[in-house]
């Protein structure tokens, strides 16, 4: 295990193509978090994954698009007294409303102003695309948490972003959910390529087990592949973290979970994945896939 965390050290240290294009400023790469059902700690393992990233170097942002349960501010014990409302009319601007959470991750909180961004005019699509726009490109990725399930606003999510990382447990009801979300999202036009992270495991082949359930019926009946990016051990701190309001990764860093989160960060960008373009759309080709499928 210490060889390949090695190895994939080394690989990051050397950027690859697509780093240098982030680097340049000219495109994020837009990454979603989702789930078939919730309950399966994807908010902590989105939190935790973009630490993860920026102790790697690595510039990120996290938008907390869950809009009926909103919480990653209350996983760092932070709270933010701007959310996405105060943007999207007019009373702050993108700077104020982006908030510093733990090792000073930036963030916009959810919640508030969620529902309304689904129900905007063109010219306020166009104003929020733009303020978000002049973060972004600052940014090497922009990390949007969504709400768990199908919903129609997880959906345009999901089906805009560049890829959607989906996370499971090894429970029957995860594994199901999460290859109904698969199923529905592979059907969209220009569907959105997934790879798979398979949380509170209790060893590596369970994770295997469980990944080769879903990779293989998504095989057999949507012919396409959802590659497993890694594992996330069950692990006692990552409840006692969320009690204390401390990602797990910064208040038990030798923890098994943490161990695991940093071993992902360091596979994921050794192996990035691209759309089949080979390129990023970015926020303004974000905004174009999100418009087109609202209409």
């Amino acid at each position: 295990m210490k060889d390949q965390a090695a190895s994939l050290r080394s690989l990051v240290s050397a950027p690859s193509a697509l780093d240098k294009t982030l680097r340049s400023g000219r495109s994020s790469k837009i990454l979603t978090i989702a789930s078939g059902k919730g309950g399966v700690g994807k908010s902590n393992f989105t939190l935790n994954f973009a630490l993860a990233l920026q102790t790697l170097g690595r510039k990120v942002l996290v938008f907390d698009a869950d809009i009926g349960m909103a919480n990653i501010d209350v996983l760092m014990g932070t709270s933010s007294p701007y959310n996405l409302y105060h943007l999207l009319y007019r009373q702050k601007s993108i700077q104020e409303i982006i908030q510093l959470g733990a090792n000073g991750l930036p963030y916009i909180a959810g919640g508030s102003g969620m529902k309304e961004l689904f129900s905007l005019s063109d010219r306020d699509l166009e104003f929020f695309a733009e303020q978000v726009e002049m973060v972004a490109q600052e940014m090497d990725y922009v990390i949007f948490d969504t709400g768990a399930g199908l919903s129609r606003e997880n959906m345009k999510f999901i089906g805009a972003a560049d890829e959607c990382m989906i996370i499971t447990t090894p429970e029957p009801t995860s594994i199901t959910d999460a290859y109904a979300l698969v199923k529905v999202m592979h059907g969209q036009e220009n569907a959105t390529p997934f790879r798979m992270v398979v949380n509170r495991v209790e060893n590596e082949q369970e994770s295997e087990q469980v990944a080769d359930k879903i990779a293989g019926v998504a095989k057999r009946f949507l012919q396409t592949d959802i590659p497993l990016l890694g594992y996330v051990s069950e692990d006692p701190n990552v409840v006692k973290a969320v009690k204390r309001q401390v990602p797990y990764s910064l208040a038990y860093p030798h923890s098994k979970a943490s161990r695991d989160i940093q071993r992902l960060a360091l596979r994921y960008l050794a192996e990035p994945a691209v759309n089949e373009a080979g390129t990023l759309t970015g926020i303004r080709g974000f905004m174009k896939k999100w418009l087109r499928k609202t209409t």
